[in-house]
């Protein structure tokens, strides 16, 4: 018989809380068996459980998780799930690229404002326009 897990071992392994995996329970990402009330993990369970906490930190969905990981178990299985995975990681990607993008030019904008604020103050107050920046202008 397969190694089993508890609820326990498994919030502990993965530093996430019972209450976590729980909810990815009923979501329906992960179906561990049950005796009783307890519920019984299988090393199934525990790699879903590992998937769905990579594409958290990767920034899916849970329901792009959801669909990604069950993609495993339709034609063409893994071949299937990892070509749809490079193709939701590339858009990802390309998401985040233009978000940087976009904070590059938000601080180039800011240093703009905050070099014509410092001029500004230094013509009202007769001084040069090269006042000292203050702690985090660049």
């Amino acid at each position: 018989m397969p190694r089993t897990y508890q609820i326990s071992e498994l919030a502990k392994a993965f530093g996430v809380t019972p209450r976590t995996i729980r909810f990815y329970e009923d979501q329906g990402l992960i179906a561990p068996l049950r005796d009783g009330q307890q519920r019984i993990y299988r090393p199934r369970d525990r790699v879903r459980l590992n998937l769905i906490l990579r594409g958290k930190r990767l920034g899916f969905s849970l329901k792009e998780i959801a669909e990604i990981i069950d993609l495993y178990d339709e034609p063409p299985g893994e071949r299937g799930q990892l070509e749809t995975l490079l193709q939701r990681i590339a858009a990802k990607r390309s998401d985040l690229e233009q978000k940087r993008q976009d904070v590059v030019a938000a601080i180039g904008h800011l240093d703009s404002v905050a070099a014509g604020c410092r001029a500004r103050l230094a013509e009202l107050d007769g001084a040069p326009a090269d006042l000292p920046k203050a702690a985090g202008d660049e």
